[in-house]
């Protein structure tokens, strides 16, 4: 039995730590040794933290009424490596309840796996009732990274493409909730997080063989993102393009995808749920956009 929805427990201790260091930096003289950039981004990045805090709230109240509900959620996060997907589903599930979510990312698959339907490891994690599961990647692996990376045929790869519009159909006439969130980087910020975490040693590790061809085979990537787009995007299940240039903008708007999703008890009147147009594209027009901006460089393949 559900019990009453109480205020998470947020850290309201960042308002004190942020206020604190703005006291110290005042009072520094010339002769203190600090790194000002260093501390610059301390503060916006606890200033991000805090703009979030209220819609984190709210998808408390979500995954309340998904388990009153009975309902069964399913969020997909796809996108370019380094476009920003795992920061923000840890901004969406820090203050959710833990029996009642589960983040799936699953790794290459093994022989055992590669011996069965395609879909089935990924439908053993589907959500049960009043539970929400969020794929970091998913079964559209088959549509960009694989076929890029040559670790699927051209004939496995096409019968992906033919089969997953239904596969996604059932889901729908089945109850569940399904969506779809590709994130988009441009390829210069691309390669700037890249060099980042190269030079990290405690994100080093994020970096893989895989993410150090990501920008050779950046043009690859883009058909293949374009025809996925224009074949899986349709009215039952489209997709949502969150630009995650800005990393701040792309987890608040990603997450008021999230929130509009679903009708949800006790909605916060006070908050803005509107997504900003610049940030949120619909699947149907980001293909048009992509289209303008391969037909003016050459490289436009129907």
């Amino acid at each position: 039995m559900m019990g009453i929805l109480t205020e998470p427990i947020i850290d309201t201790t960042i308002d004190t730590t942020i206020d604190t260091r703005i006291d110290t930096a005042a009072n520094m003289t010339s002769d203190d040794t600090i790194d000002l950039e260093r501390y610059q981004r301390l503060v916006r990045r606890e200033n991000n933290e805090l703009a979030v805090q209220p819609y984190q709230v709210e998808l408390l109240k979500l995954q309340q009424h998904l388990e009153g509900n009975n309902l069964r959620m399913i969020v997909l996060f796809e996108g370019r490596d380094a476009a920003g997907k795992g920061g923000t589903i840890r901004r969406i599930t820090r203050y959710m309840n833990e029996k009642r979510y589960r983040v799936v990312a699953l790794g290459k698959p093994n022989s055992e796996e590669q011996s069965q339907w395609y879909m089935q490891r990924y439908v053993t994690q589907f959500p049960s009732d009043g539970e929400i599961v969020l794929f970091d990647r998913s079964w559209y692996n088959r549509a960009m990274v694989e076929p890029v990376l040559g670790f699927c045929t051209e004939d496995q790869h096409e019968s992906f493409m033919r089969n997953v519009v239904g596969f996604e159909e059932d889901l729908i006439r089945g109850g569940f909730i399904v969506l779809k969130l590709y994130f988009s980087v441009t390829k210069k910020e691309q390669q700037r997080r890249f060099n980042s975490r190269k030079n990290d040693p405690l994100r080093s590790w994020k970096l893989s063989e895989v993410d150090l061809q990501a920008q050779d085979l950046w043009d690859d990537f883009t058909q293949r993102k374009y025809d996925m787009l224009v074949r899986t995007h349709t009215l039952s299940c489209p997709w949502t393009i969150i630009r995650s240039n800005d990393k701040q903008k792309a987890r608040l708007n990603a997450m008021k995808v999230i929130l509009n999703s679903v009708d949800y008890a006790d909605r916060n009147p006070d908050l803005d749920f509107t997504a900003d147009q610049k940030v949120v594209i619909p699947g149907d027009l980001e293909t048009k956009l992509m289209e303008a901006d391969l037909e003016r460089r050459g490289k436009f393949k129907r």
